[in-house]
């Protein structure tokens, strides 16, 4: 019988196969108290599993392909960090120690701690790390029990590891039959298990747009969807399925009508792949000549590369937040954090790079200091620059390696979440004072743009006075629509509300874009709304020519750049911003 599932769609393209479905990795673990003298051995015994799954990755690490996606090796640097935090292994052993606990309890236990604290987060990415430490722990618990990996590859005879579809599976990853993988979710261990040829899609049943297994099927260029949560109940091993990454729908057991259909999207999505490739090095400039800048929003040094291969001509927006993931209160040095930026500014090969400051804080402390209910309401709390204005030091310590690493080229400084004249004042002060240190120690910095991040709504309403300190603006529709429309966006109750057509959303931006043309600054997009193609033509109407957004979405956005004529899109912008149902004129 044919049926639909319904996820979300985090990497465009068809893909067709039989199904591999990878059994929940979730292990029963067993609760029970030990005694006083067995409390070292215990301890131990949690230790040592640790440290196995530490060489265990760092072996994978060394295995990595060549041309494996670099975010796989990223996300494996995330996973080693989360085992040797230090915070984590105590509190670990005073769950052995003073409660008694069995070593998985103890784990277990911890786990459940730190995910109320990650499901209470704002940021959206740092709040789907959640699965990583959930995979550390699983992993971690595997040692403890003997058992593999639930996707390692079986014990078979020769080179066969698995079948489907009736279809051996070998370890050099051919396969007569396409194959798409089910799971509840997967580690990027896991999926170095497998050659980056074997799976045509993936579907999970956890997960969200910037989930680890969403970011490897974007860098891979394979059609996936996740947050699909009956998948791995309702799809059988050796099922036909469509991954239909467009729209986020997976079809089971499709009709032959049906898998005609599909396969006629296949193979036209295939061409339109092999089109957009052949734009990557055609200057992205509107029918009527206007030069629109296409930039890549990155989360770690090594994203660079893959920005640079997708056609980016700089980067628009590095959240350093990836620096500071994981440390528990043990913040990267100066010179660590100049080493990464380094590494950034020389892939982008003269490119230009925007670094943002630090956006943490409140429901994400970087020193847990505060309990976890200390604060009533996280998104309006102490963060992003109220939190770094509140740690000057941690503060001119990131400042002052961003400066250092504007040596070796390009670079552009942003300030997330301003919203008063005082905030930009210490903000500058803090900057000066940050050359200063560098200035007495003798040591050699570079010029650097300065830039504001406009998404909250008072910072919109108010532009014309922050673009008398700032270079450019950068404009976070993400953040902006949330404060407009009064919406958490991760609340599932009001998610539908979060709508960035609403007349209110459109006239902040197109305020904000205005004035910054008026004054001869520049402006960009760097939320969402930048690499949704049904808003490319509106924001080019509006007077955008500068949009940054993940790798994986540029070339389809230069596209419709190509096709645009901005003369003719002005008129019908203003139309749409008059409008009271704006989405109702979205097509020219």
């Amino acid at each position: 019988m044919t049926f639909a599932i319904h996820g979300l769609a985090v990497s465009r393209g068809i893909a067709i196969g039989r199904a591999v479905v990878v059994a929940s990795s979730r292990m029963e673990v067993v609760h029970y108290f030990i005694r006083p003298d067995q409390v070292e051995a215990e301890i131990q015994r949690a230790r040592t599993a640790r440290n196995a799954v530490i060489d265990e990755l760092r072996r994978l690490q060394e295995e990595v392909p060549k041309d494996a996606p670099g975010e796989l090796d990223a996300l494996l640097e995330v996973h080693l960090m989360l085992l040797q935090d230090q915070a984590l292994a105590e509190a670990i052993r005073n769950w052995i120690s003073d409660r008694l606990y069995n070593a998985e309890w103890a784990l277990t236990t911890q786990l459940e701690i730190i995910s109320r604290q990650f499901d209470e987060m704002d940021d959206e990415y740092l709040r789907e790390r959640k699965a990583d430490l959930e995979q550390v722990v699983e992993r971690i618990l595997r040692h403890m029990k003997g058992a593999a990996s639930p996707i390692s590859p079986p014990m078979a005879p020769a080179s066969v590891v698995g079948t489907a579809g009736g279809q051996q599976l070998s370890l050099d990853g051919t396969v007569d039959t396409p194959l798409v993988l089910v799971a509840q979710d997967l580690s990027p261990a896991d999926m170095l298990q497998f050659k980056s040829k074997v799976f045509a899609g993936f579907i999970t049943a956890v997960g969200g747009k910037t989930s680890h297994t969403a970011i490897v099927a974007r860098s891979m260029d394979i059609p996936a969807v996740v947050g699909a949560r009956a998948a791995s109940q309702l799809i059988r091993q050796d099922d036909w399925v469509i991954i239909d990454g467009n729209e986020g729908v997976v079809i089971v057991d499709p009709t032959p009508i049906i898998l005609e259909e599909y396969s006629f999207r296949q193979r036209q999505s295939e061409l339109e792949r092999e089109r957009l490739a052949r734009l990557r090095f055609t200057p992205s400039l509107t029918m009527d000549g206007q030069r629109v800048e296409l930039l890549a929003n990155i989360e770690q040094p090594s994203d660079g590369a893959a920005a640079v291969r997708a056609g980016a001509v700089g980067v628009g927006l590095f959240r350093t937040e990836f620096l500071f993931m994981g440390r528990s209160g043990n913040l990267p040095g100066e010179e660590e954090q100049y080493r990464a930026y380094c590494e950034v500014i020389s892939s982008m090969h003269g490119m230009p790079v925007t670094i943002r400051t630090l956006d943490v804080g409140a429901d994400k402390p970087l020193d847990k200091a505060q309990p976890k209910d200390y604060y009533l309401n996280p998104a309006l709390g102490l963060r992003a620059i109220r939190w770094s204005l509140a740690d000057p030091v941690m503060f001119r310590t990131q400042l002052r390696a961003i400066l250092r690493a504007a040596v070796h080229g390009p670079v552009k400084l942003l300030f997330p979440m301003l919203a008063h004249r005082s905030e930009i004042e210490q903000t500058l002060a803090q900057l000066r004072q940050a050359q200063a240190e560098l200035d007495m120690r003798g040591l050699v910095y570079g010029k650097v743009k300065l830039g504001a991040m406009i998404e909250i709504p008072a910072a919109a309403l108010t532009v014309r006075s922050f673009l008398k300190y700032f270079d450019f603006l950068s404009i976070g529709t993400n953040d902006l629509i949330q404060y407009t429309l009064a919406i958490d966006r991760a609340d599932e109750a009001v998610a539908h509300l979060y709508d960035p057509m609403h007349p209110a959303v459109l006239r902040l931006v197109a305020e904000v874009i205005a004035a910054a043309n008026a004054a001869g600054k520049e402006v960009c997009v760097c939320g969402e709304m930048a690499g949704d193609l049904s808003m490319t033509r509106l924001l080019l109407g509006l007077g955008l020519r500068s949009f940054s957004m993940h790798p994986a979405q540029i070339l389809a956005v230069k596209q419709e750049i190509l096709r645009a004529d901005s003369c003719k899109l002005a008129p019908w912008a203003n139309e749409v911003l008059d409008s009271d149902t704006p989405a109702q004129m979205m097509l020219p």
